[in-house]
């Protein structure tokens, strides 16, 4: 028999609301509401909200949280200050990646990893793995996924829709938060009031915004409520749009536990210095180089090439396609894909094997889509 897939506890909202339900990381999705294009356009020009409680909520804690996490990530946990975050990688002693993820420094001695989805279980297995080996007795893990509901309410004016429904503990509104900071408060509007909200002003889409974490029973009350101030729902189908458009990876599609953050280009979110998982492959790749390198890929109209679609130089393959889809903000067709590196270069000519056409694609810096600055 088929293991059941988890739900959050927004399932019920989704399918009232008559999302189409999918299977994503071991849980059941909405892929779409109103449809891609509309949700994508929500995001982009106002404001979307997205259940992303399918992804881990996973609190480390201790005198030694901070070396723990140092050990496992690419980026340094004890330099970080309080109050801010982090994105990096989870890799193996090879250098590939585990998972991707965002991390917070809550106080000291206390920080909220979220992993994706399908590899919760196995980072927190990872995790637990070098507490016994390197710091046993010096970090505690509580994973409170299941406790918890993670929302994410993204767009140009979502601050403002925020602003309307959260104070934070300090008194101040959550648009001053700065990108990358968090802060804890507390609900003011609907059934919600005084509830504890924790928000990060971070998200997948390339638009301004906050993940917002909140008790498991008061998820709903928290979505009904946004919505009702005007976020619109989106799904998985828009989400994956959007993460393409600002040029996001997407484990298992452009990073894996075989590809190197250098080889995906993410060589900024690596620190130099230091001795951590895969600093010894990782930094002998930076010395000598990698064959091949994740590009953008652009061409006109909607025939969008798919993840595993062979790019080609001549004829002859020279590379992958990982992710594509067309893009409604941009109206071409856009994919993100490992080549060569010879071939890797802005500007380069290329074909994409899309269901045995050649089609002509031109190698595009990343990202493909970057939103306006904010005044603030």
């Amino acid at each position: 028999m088929p293991e059941t897939n988890r739900r959050t506890p927004l399932y019920d909202a989704h399918v009232a609301a008559g999302a189409r339900m999918v299977p994503f990381g071991g849980w059941d999705m909405p892929v779409q509401y109103s449809g891609i294009l509309a949700e994508v356009n929500a995001v982009r020009t106002g404001t979307g909200i997205f259940d992303v409680s399918h992804m881990g909520r996973v609190y480390l804690s201790g005198p030694q949280a901070g070396e723990l996490l140092d050990w496992v990530l690419t980026g340094s946990a004890t330099t970080l200050r309080v109050g801010r975050a982090r994105y990096c990688m989870i890799c193996n002693e090879a250098g590939g990646v585990i998972d991707d993820t965002i991390f917070y420094r809550l106080d000291e001695q206390r920080y909220l990893l979220v992993p994706n989805a399908g590899n919760r279980d196995e980072v927190v297995a990872w995790l637990r793995k070098w507490v016994d080996q390197r710091f046993a007795g010096g970090c505690d893990i509580e994973d409170r996924t299941l406790e918890t509901g993670l929302l994410a309410v993204q767009g140009p004016e979502a601050a403002q829709l925020v602003d309307r429904l959260c104070t934070l503990a300090d008194g101040t509104s959550p648009s001053g938060l700065r990108v990358f900071t968090l802060g804890s408060g507390a609900w003011t509007g609907g059934g919600l009031r005084e509830k504890a909200v924790f928000l990060g002003r971070t998200g997948y889409t390339g638009e301004d915004g906050f993940e917002m974490v909140v008790d498991a029973a008061d998820a709903a009350s928290a979505w009904d409520l946004l919505v009702s101030h005007g976020a619109t729902p989106c799904g998985l189908g828009a989400r994956d749009v959007l993460r393409l458009e600002a040029g996001l990876p997407l484990h298992g599609h452009e990073i894996d536990r075989d590809t190197s953050p250098i080889e995906a280009g993410l060589e900024r979110f690596v620190r130099q210095d230091g001795e951590f998982l895969g600093s010894e492959a990782l930094r002998k790749q930076r010395q000598d180089g990698v064959e091949r390198k994740l590009v953008g890929l652009q061409l006109s109209g909607r025939s969008s090439p798919r993840a595993e679609y062979s790019i080609l130089y001549q004829g002859e393959p020279v590379g992958r396609v990982t992710s594509g889809s067309y893009s409604p903000t941009l109206d071409s067709s856009i994919a993100m894909g490992y080549v060569l590196v010879r071939y890797a270069d802005p500007g380069q000519k290329l074909d994409v094997d899309i269901r045995g056409r050649p089609t002509p694609v031109e190698v595009v810096p990343l990202p493909f889509y970057t939103r306006p600055r904010r005044s603030q």
